[in-house]
């Protein structure tokens, strides 16, 4: 992809109301986290039973709870678990949905019907029934949690991506490709893979969102992140025994979580509309769009 299409992208995708906000978002998650590893307001794990249920101050900008931790602090230490679960859970959800969409689409046909009966037996399950079944089963842990997203969804992946790729495989421009020489792997990285791209990202985003809700969803019921390790879950599990009398410090770790899922949505539908190559750029740049209808879809 040439630097030239990159910006392009990155362009519509700024361009785009809800992209700019998924970027933000995500950014300052991002950069929360990495923060955190060198500087938080106060260690996240201190006690300070003196300076409990402080109100938003300058010290405290957002208070802190019944053993007077820092409610900043603990949100950017929370943040790294946050990252942590979505990136892992996406990695693994990657790998697993493209080889098992790969697999069939591009290959035999008694493999390619095998791999269609596995996949729909397993997306059969749901992911958050399985997180806590193997949280119940091997003890509360953050791996558990991204391992059944990242399986859950690499399935899910798996099952969008592979008709896609079926469909696209059997495109006019794609059999004018071949006939023109040009290889199978040549192929897959020119049209199979930049047509099936947007749906993938699609997909992927919301894998990573569920994996967040996923990681505080068990954090809150006690199967997720352990208590030394700060988690958004966690921090909503032990501020809400206080929500009649302190509401608003639960509003900060459901604030976290819901902007962040709601950060990713937004920016994976930003993404599939800015990288989908069926979409026609606007402006002058229409008439070098049909130019190169060949290499999209139609």
């Amino acid at each position: 992809m040439s630097t030239r299409r990159r910006s392009g992208a990155l362009g519509r995708l700024w361009g785009l109301g809800t992209g700019r906000f998924g970027l933000i978002v995500v950014a300052v998650v991002v950069l929360s986290a990495a923060v955190s590893l060198v500087w938080t307001p106060f260690p996240p794990l201190q006690t300070d039973i003196a300076a409990a249920w402080t109100s938003p101050s300058w010290p405290h900008l957002l208070g802190t709870d019944a053993l007077g931790h820092d409610i900043l602090s603990m949100l950017m230490a929370g943040a790294r678990t946050t990252v942590l679960v979505a990136v892992g859970a996406g990695l693994i959800a990657t790998v697993i949905g493209m080889a098992l969409a790969v697999l069939g689409a591009l290959t035999a046909r008694w493999l390619r019907e095998s791999v269609a009966v596995f996949v729909d037996i397993l997306i059969a399950f749901p992911v958050l029934i399985i997180a806590m079944m193997l949280a119940a089963i091997w003890g509360g842990s953050l791996w558990v949690v991204v391992w059944s997203v990242g399986i859950g969804f690499g399935v899910s992946i798996a099952r969008v991506a592979r008709p896609e790729l079926r469909r696209v495989l059997h495109a006019d421009f794609v059999l004018a490709g071949r006939a023109s020489g040009l290889t199978s792997g040549q192929n897959l990285r020119r049209h199979l893979i930049p047509n099936v791209m947007p749906v993938f990202i699609v997909q992927l985003s919301w894998g990573m969102a569920v994996a967040i809700l996923a990681e505080a969803g068990l954090s809150f019921l006690g199967l997720g992140a352990p208590v030394t390790q700060p988690s958004w879950g966690q921090l909503l599990q032990q501020l809400q025994q206080y929500l009649a009398v302190h509401p608003l410090s639960v509003l900060w770790p459901g604030l976290a979580i819901l902007f962040a899922v709601l950060g990713l949505n937004l920016l994976g539908d930003a993404l599939r509309e800015a990288t989908d190559p069926t979409l026609a750029p606007r402006g002058g740049s229409a008439r070098r769009a049909r130019m190169h209808q060949p290499e999209v879809v139609s």
